[in-house]
C-alpha cells in the first residue's frame, strides 16, 4: 500500500496531506521487531500490510492540520491561555485550531466555515465543539452565529407527530392469531371497512406531504446536547481564513468578543495586497510589503474598537510557501 495511503488508514495522520508532510519530516517501517527499519523515501513507496511504523518527527500528527501548529505557537508567543474559555475559530475548515484550543482546555469552540462537510468527523462528535457551516464570517451577526448554532445543534421533527396509538383496529384482526377465537370474543369495537380507507387515506396523504416538506416542523435538540450554550460572546476568537482580507471581516467580529476578550487571528499577506503585488504563483516575495500589511490590519482593528497587542511571527511558513504572522488585539473591558 502506498506509505501516504498507510499512514492515513492506520490512524497515523488524518488527511494524505499531513502523512506526505510526515513522511518529508521521516517515516520508517519494519515487518518484526527482529527486523531492521526501512525509510520511507517518497510518497508512493509501499509499506506491507501489517508493518509496524515509526514517525521520526510526529509534531505534524499532534492536530488535526498543520493549523494547530501554528496556533500553538501564537498561543505561547501571546500568553493567552485557552483553559476555560468559550472560544469562536472562524474559517474552522478540517478543524486544526479548533483541535488545538480543544488541547489547551478550551471549554467550548464554535467552528464556523463558508464551506460544507470539512470539519474531521472526531470534532463532530465532540460535545465541547458546534459545527456551522455554509456561513461567510463577513456577514456574521450575533443573531446570526446564534441561530445557526441552533440549527447545527437541533433535528428537525413533526409540530403533530403521528398518533400510533389510536389508529383504528381491523376487521378481523383475530385471524392475525390464527384464527383462534373463543365464545367471549367481541368485534362490537372493530373499525368498519370505510373507517379503515379512510385512515389509509389520511396516511397517504401525510406521507405525501412529508415527501414535499409540507408538514410542519419544530426544532429540537439532539440528545446530550440539550444544554449546550450558544450564546453569541467568545473569551477568545481565532481565525485562518483563504481568499478574503481580515480588513473585511474584522468588523463582524469584533461585536462577537465579550469585554476583554481576545482575537488572535492568522494573517495571511497574499490575501492582504493587490494583486499587482502578488507574485508568481500567489507568493509575496517583496519583504517590505509585510510592514504595509500589517498597517492595514492595524488600522482595520482600531476601526472595528480592538486595541493591537501585539503582532507575531508565525511559527510555521503557509503551505504554499508563504511567510504569515498572527494579530493579537483585544476589546476594551470597559
Amino acid at each position: 500500500m502506498r506509505a501516504d495511503v498507510f499512514l492515513v488508514e492506520g490512524g497515523h495522520a488524518t488527511t494524505r496531506s499531513q502523512a506526505q508532510r510526515l513522511i518529508a519530516a521521516g517515516v520508517q517501517w519494519r515487518l518484526a521487531d527482529t527486523m531492521p527499519w526501512t525509510r520511507v523515501a517518497k510518497n508512493g513507496d509501499d509499506i506491507p500490510a501489517g508493518a509496524q511504523v515509526q514517525l521520526l518527527d510526529a509534531a505534524e500528527a499532534r492536530y488535526l492540520s498543520r493549523g494547530g501548529l501554528k496556533l500553538e505557537g501564537a498561543l505561547a508567543a501571546s500568553g493567552i491561555d485557552p483553559t476555560g474559555l468559550r472560544c469562536l475559530d472562524v474559517g474552522q475548515s478540517t478543524g486544526g485550531f479548533t483541535d488545538c484550543l480543544l488541547a489547551h482546555g478550551a471549554a467550548q469552540v464554535i467552528g464556523v466555515d463558508v464551506g460544507q462537510g470539512q470539519a474531521h468527523e472526531r470534532l463532530q462528535g465532540d460535545v465541547r465543539v458546534i459545527v456551522v457551516e455554509g456561513v461567510n464570517a463577513r456577514h456574521l451577526t450575533p443573531e446570526a452565529l446564534q441561530e445557526a448554532c441552533e440549527e447545527a445543534l437541533c433535528e428537525r421533527i413533526e409540530a403533530e407527530p403521528e398518533d400510533n396509538e389510536t389508529q383504528p383496529q381491523a376487521p378481523y384482526a383475530w385471524m392475525r392469531n390464527g384464527g383462534l377465537i373463543d365464545d367471549d370474543y367481541d368485534d362490537s369495537g372493530d373499525a368498519k371497512e370505510h373507517e379503515i380507507e379512510v385512515f389509509k387515506a389520511e396516511r397517504a396523504a401525510r406521507d405525501k406531504a412529508r415527501a414535499t416538506g409540507a408538514i410542519a416542523t419544530v426544532r429540537q435538540r439532539r440528545a446530550g446536547r440539550e444544554q449546550v450554550d450558544t450564546t453569541p460572546a467568545f473569551d477568545l476568537i481565532v481565525g485562518d481564513l483563504s481568499f478574503i482580507s481580515l480588513t473585511l471581516v474584522l468588523p463582524a467580529l469584533a461585536p462577537l468578543l465579550r469585554p476583554g476578550g481576545r482575537l488572535l487571528a492568522l494573517v495571511k499577506p497574499q490575501f492582504e495586497l493587490q494583486p499587482g503585488q502578488v507574485g508568481k504563483g500567489g507568493i509575496v516575495r517583496d519583504a517590505g510589503l509585510y510592514a504595509e500589511v500589517e498597517q492595514r490590519i492595524r488600522s482595520a482593528c482600531a476601526d472595528a474598537g480592538l486595541q493591537v497587542q501585539a503582532w507575531l511571527d508565525s511559527p510555521i511558513v503557509g503551505g504554499d510557501g508563504n511567510r504569515e504572522f498572527f494579530i493579537h488585539a483585544s476589546r476594551s473591558a470597559a
